[in-house]
């Protein structure tokens, strides 16, 4: 960890692709803001992203990255993190992409509480396959592929976070930048899996769940008496159909990451070559 990493020094020199004003930028920008505060440099970090708009953040910020397989990042996350405890891992993910395709390593990966951060950037659709219904969609969202909505009550991604036995599970909103970074950057600090859902809108293809409307509908929790220690205020507020809340809904201070409940204490991404000692006595014993 270091106290002299500055915001920029996350930024790469590859021009986003993003569409003018999209709401991706806000996220990475808090994301990076999130990191350098809790000291984290580029080079003790490992950014990980699927596909979608959100899988080319990697190329965008300077860390270790990579650009993986549609629903596929949490997996390739929790195992660098296991392999080599001392590095920062931030995982970066779509609605489409981690509560369609990659919905069961969703689950598995906040039961598991390996001891990292998870960023989506929920923007109720599909943005970079040109405007589908995403699992977060509306009901009644009409595209060209639903012209009558989905006909599907949407995913709510923090009902499924708690009832996997999350120990870290907020909400933030893209644009309201300072916030967005003060949350995030808890999530980094907290010991166990860190879940961060953004409201991240699309001004190309969503022209209903738009700036205008979270600003217009968001509650932000941090001014109400929400206690996100309480499992019983958390499912509350995330079950709540009517609310879009911004903040901390929920977190265990008794979290035991992954790492600390297994003995994963040891760096093991350096791999000696050839077969480990007596690993052929082995073989042997079971054929």
């Amino acid at each position: 960890m270091s106290s002299n990493v500055r915001f920029t020094d996350f930024k790469s020199d590859a021009q986003p692709t993003w569409c003018p004003g999209c709401g991706d930028f806000g996220t990475m920008n808090g994301m990076m803001k999130a990191l350098a505060e809790t000291g984290n440099s580029p080079d003790e970090t490992f950014i990980v992203a699927g596909i979608g708009c959100s899988g080319k953040i990697g190329t965008y910020m300077r860390s270790y990255a990579i650009h993986g397989v549609h629903g596929r990042a949490l997996p390739v996350g929790a195992g660098a993190k296991i392999a080599n405890p001392d590095i920062e891992v931030m995982v970066a993910g779509g609605d489409g992409d981690g509560y369609s395709i990659g919905a069961g390593h969703f689950i598995h990966a906040v039961r598991r509480n390996v001891d990292m951060t998870y960023v989506v950037m929920d923007n109720r659709i599909y943005g970079l396959t040109k405007g589908q219904a995403s699992p977060t969609s509306r009901e009644d969202f009409e595209t060209s592929t639903t012209p009558e909505g989905p006909q599907q009550p949407p995913v709510n991604p923090l009902a499924l976070a708690l009832a996997a036995s999350g120990t870290f599970i907020a909400q933030s909103f893209s644009t309201d930048a300072q916030r967005h970074a003060e949350i995030v950057k808890q999530a980094v600090e907290h010991d166990g899996f860190g879940f961060v859902n953004v409201f991240s809108p699309c001004v190309t293809f969503n022209d209903v769940d738009t700036y205008d409307y979270f600003r217009d509908h968001i509650v932000d929790l941090g001014e109400t008496d929400h206690d996100p220690t309480s499992y019983e205020d958390a499912r509350s507020r995330i079950l709540d159909p009517g609310k879009e809340y911004q903040g901390v809904l929920y977190r265990n201070e008794d979290s035991v990451p992954y790492e600390r409940s297994h003995g994963v204490d040891t760096d093991m991404s350096e791999i000696q070559d050839g077969a480990p000692e007596d690993a052929m006595d082995l073989v042997r014993e079971f054929y």
